[in-house]
């Protein structure tokens, strides 16, 4: 085993490319992009214009006829502004969530997330931590260090009138994804279900969606490949035909896009249109084909994906 790789300057690394048979039509715009972007960062999006044995199927070194260090920059470049896109969308759907679990879990009581006795059995299972603590007190400890460690004017103001204890209509605007993900499964099941109805799915559905999202804003937060990715969760689809298309390849990028699609739509957030524009920049080549986003034909034409015409909106 070598202990490591070793180092190599840009101009060695454009070299290295080329020796395994990728076209570089300008070595100095390439080192330039070796230089801000990195090696492997790129490799990412190169993967799969490697040759693969055909009897073990594992990918090698050499790079398949056709591939270009231009095609890799416009594939990371296309990711990017996907990556951008996917985090522009997903907020408005998490200001929705908030505002939705906070109200409907309001009505059962100002303090209900401070109080398992008031929230769903799920609250007071055993933890993953610990026997001895149940899964509410592991979501307390890290909403006691949210409220402890947020400058927002409105927890000052709640420790100043009311002893730091925010009603859970204020408490879910210091929550991120993971931890409102958490407070919804922990719901009762009225509150599940009508925070479910608002987005037309079952309980059971939504929170397997706050999840998946979850996993993808965090992708797309701290800057790693997308497009071509395949997602370890699968949520749980209703029966609605818009979804007809993406059932097989809920675990591609495109699948997990719908579910953006789906939410601005049918919570009335957007015309859901920012996602499509940036589809259809997509790099067309023969390498890397669009498809590999779990995409089926004729994508632009589903309900989900079609930008309504001015004359329409």
């Amino acid at each position: 085993m070598n202990e490591t790789k070793p180092f190599l300057s840009y101009a060695q690394q454009v070299d290295l490319l080329v020796s395994r048979g990728m076209c570089v039509t300008d070595r100095k715009l390439a080192e330039r992009q070796l230089e801000i972007l990195n090696y492997y960062r790129l490799s990412g999006y190169w993967h799969t214009m490697r040759q693969v044995d055909p009897s073990s199927k594992a990918s090698l070194d050499t790079f398949r006829e056709g591939a270009s260090f231009e095609l890799v920059v416009a594939l990371y470049h296309f990711d990017e502004s996907l990556r951008k896109a996917i985090f522009a969308e997903l907020a408005p759907i998490e200001l929705a969530m908030r505002a939705l679990i906070g109200h409907q879990l309001g009505q059962v009581d100002p303090l209900v997330h401070l109080d398992p006795r008031l929230l769903g059995a799920i609250a007071r299972q055993p933890g993953k931590r610990s026997a001895d603590r149940t899964i509410h007190d592991e979501w307390l400890r890290k909403y006691d260090i949210a409220v402890g460690n947020s400058k927002e004017d409105f927890v000052a103001h709640h420790q100043r009138q009311y002893g730091g204890k925010l009603p859970i209509w204020v408490a879910v605007d210091v929550l991120d994804w993971g931890m409102l993900s958490h407070l919804y499964r922990m719901s009762p099941f009225q509150t599940r279900d009508s925070v479910a109805q608002k987005c037309r799915l079952s309980a059971p559905q939504l929170e397997s969606w706050l999840k998946s999202l979850n996993i993808l804003r965090n992708y797309a937060a701290h800057h790693a490949r997308v497009f071509n990715r395949g997602f370890d969760i699968k949520p749980k689809l209703s029966n609605d035909a818009c979804f007809d298309g993406v059932r097989m390849s809920m675990n591609r990028a495109f699948g997990q896009l719908s579910l953006v699609q789906y939410l601005h739509r049918q919570l009335g957030l957007s015309e859901a249109v920012e996602l499509p524009r940036v589809l259809a920049t997509y790099p067309r080549n023969d390498l890397v084909p669009f498809e590999r986003l779990g995409a089926s034909k004729g994508w632009q034409q589903s309900s989900l994906w079609s930008i309504p015409s001015p004359s329409s909106s």
